[in-house]
């Protein structure tokens, strides 16, 4: 009887075991299918609307306005870079070749216009000089002696054929003195300075612009000739941009418009240009025309070759703009924020019911919020701190948009996904 009883205790015991086993899973299960459908639900409808209080509105300084309409200057970027007319380039050269004695400038040196750049030195200098005081002398006793033939026959005394030889070499000398001159005009010697005791051996070479050296080519102790080139002298003064324009913009293209440009490698410094001149043939295969323009103000910095990129400023137009920090920016898509009188999804609302209590479990204030909706816009021209928008689906004319402060608006909204708990 007593294993009996033991068995019967035994068998109760468990069955309440299972029953409470089983009430325990019920309640489990139910939740986790009412999770999943509410995590559905969000994904399939994103949240657009983000509420802020009063004071979190303040501590942030956000500030609304309506949409303005705006004279703004639509714009054309191009690519380009900075050249130099060839007619402000120079290669120094030598009229005549020597050994390069002195070289008196550096790369990036400033020169002058007949600035003496280098000197050479050669025998040969020394013999034009030499046969130039030769013909002098020589042109001395020519002239008295076609004096004297010329009163010889003048007196019947003399032949004519030697009034004429002597004239001749009169006039021929006198030629040669006239090309030895110009020689050494050209090399640099004043030829009223030339005598037997002031014969030079050496001759400067002289820049024939004003500009800056960019290259030199020669060193001490090298033989130079007509052919070689000593330096190069480039006046960065009249550097301008040539801009490869699209066939597209070709014909917003025109003389006098205003271009800002920087540089590829310091796009942090801003410089202005002026269009003079607008090409009429494509360049190469690239289907681009050049537009040249005059760089104006500050050159500074500014050698020749580099890259540059470009905006041209067209013609103004009347359109609706807000303040660059109106917009923000968000997968590649740009965004306003409206203040509107829409609410959030309902079952936000519902979450916490009760719950919403301070510390001493006393139902909490209840704080005035704000909502402002997400509204995606098309971005236009840029200009004076304002940007030109489209609005996708609309905005009313009496908007009041977030002026300042939408990047924390939309901070807002990201962080919470959209659900404020």
């Amino acid at each position: 009887m007593k294993i009996k009883h033991n068995i019967i205790s035994l068998t109760f015991i468990t069955a309440l075991l299972l029953t409470s086993c089983g009430k325990k899973e019920t309640p489990a299960e139910k939740p986790e299918v009412k999770t999943e459908k509410a995590e559905a639900g969000h994904e399939e409808a994103p949240q657009t609307i983000a509420s802020l209080t009063e004071e979190q509105i303040k501590s942030v300084g956000i500030s609304l306005g309506p949409v303005e309409m705006k004279e703004l200057t639509s714009t054309v970027k191009a690519n380009g870079l900075l050249r130099v007319p060839n007619n402000n380039k120079a290669t120094i050269t030598s009229l005549y070749g020597g050994v390069i004695k002195t070289l008196n400038v550096q790369v990036g040196s400033i020169v002058k216009k007949g600035q003496v750049i280098a000197t050479i030195a050669n025998p040969e200098f020394i013999q034009l000089q030499e046969e130039y005081l030769t013909t002098n002398s020589r042109i001395t006793y020519a002239e008295q002696e076609y004096r004297r033939q010329r009163e010889l026959f003048d007196n019947d005394a003399g032949a004519k054929k030697n009034l004429q030889s002597s004239d001749a070499e009169l006039k021929t000398l006198r030629t040669k003195k006239a090309s030895l001159l110009r020689q050494l005009q050209m090399m640099g010697i004043s030829p009223g300075k030339v005598n037997n005791g002031n014969m030079r051996s050496g001759l400067v070479i002289t820049a024939p612009i004003s500009g800056t050296v960019s290259s030199i080519s020669a060193q001490i102790g090298s033989y130079v000739d007509v052919s070689s080139p000593v330096a190069e002298v480039i006046d960065n003064n009249s550097i301008h941009l040539d801009l490869q324009v699209f066939e597209k913009d070709l014909p917003k293209m025109r003389v006098g418009q205003i271009v800002h440009f920087k540089l590829t490698n310091n796009p942090e410094t801003e410089y202005d240009a002026m269009v003079y001149s607008v090409g009429s043939s494509f360049e190469n295969e690239s289907k681009t025309v050049s537009v040249h323009g005059t760089v104006t103000g500050n050159k500074a910095g500014l050698i020749d070759g580099m890259n540059i990129t470009g905006i041209v400023s067209l013609d103004k137009n009347t359109t609706p703009a807000v303040p660059n920090e109106a917009i923000v920016e968000a997968d590649g898509k740009y965004y306003v924020f409206i203040r509107t009188d829409k609410k959030q999804e309902e079952h936000e609302e519902e979450e916490g019911g009760d719950d919403h209590k301070n510390e001493k479990g006393e139902p909490a204030e209840h704080k005035k919020t704000l909502n402002f909706e997400k509204v995606e816009v098309i971005k236009g021209t840029s200009d004076m701190g304002y940007t030109a928008i489209t609005a996708i689906k609309g905005i009313p004319a009496d908007a009041r948009i977030v002026v300042k402060g939408a990047f924390f608006v939309n901070a807002k909204l990201s962080n919470s996904g959209g659900h404020e708990h």
